[in-house]
């Protein structure tokens, strides 16, 4: 474990939310292990209305945006990429909307992670430029927004 990861109480709810419960820690591609771990909670979101859905998400952005700034004062570092909250609420955008089935879920995953990883414009230009909780969490809302886009157009296309 790394040194600003080593930082952390993972006793502390912020913290532990942060790391995906754990996921984060994983020593190589901590982001896909992190959306990996948002799979079983929006499997318990999906069957959700949509109202109460897209509220759920919301408020997971606002609770993101403070406990993700917790972990980062904590490690000393902005955003570390251990903490992965932010691929749950970019995943659970994704998702938004979309037919449980194992081939959608496989396709949202794929898609946001394209998305995360590549960070088009103006995904990079955020990544670079807005600093805080706010800004760990705000470049994979919009990485989810463009998956999810794609996912709908695609799903679409397919019916």
């Amino acid at each position: 474990m790394d040194k600003a990861l080593a930082r952390l109480n993972l006793r502390n709810p912020l913290h532990l939310c942060a790391v995906g419960f754990g996921s984060g820690l994983a020593p190589k591609a901590p982001g896909t292990f992190g959306t990996v771990a948002a799979i079983p909670v929006y499997l318990l979101l999906a069957p959700l209305s949509s109202w109460l859905y897209i509220t759920l998400v919301v408020l997971s952005f606002i609770f993101g945006v403070w406990c993700c700034q917790k972990a980062s004062d904590a490690m000393g570092v902005h955003d570390h990429g251990g903490i992965v909250w932010d691929e749950f609420v970019g995943y659970w955008i994704t998702m938004f909307m979309v037919p449980l089935s194992p081939l959608n879920v496989l396709l949202g995953f794929v898609l946001f992670r394209f998305f995360d990883v590549l960070k088009p414009w103006p995904i990079k230009v955020l990544d670079k430029k807005v600093h805080g909780g706010f800004g760990i969490m705000i470049d994979d809302v919009l990485a989810g927004v463009f998956a999810a886009i794609c996912l709908q157009v695609v799903l679409f296309v397919l019916a």
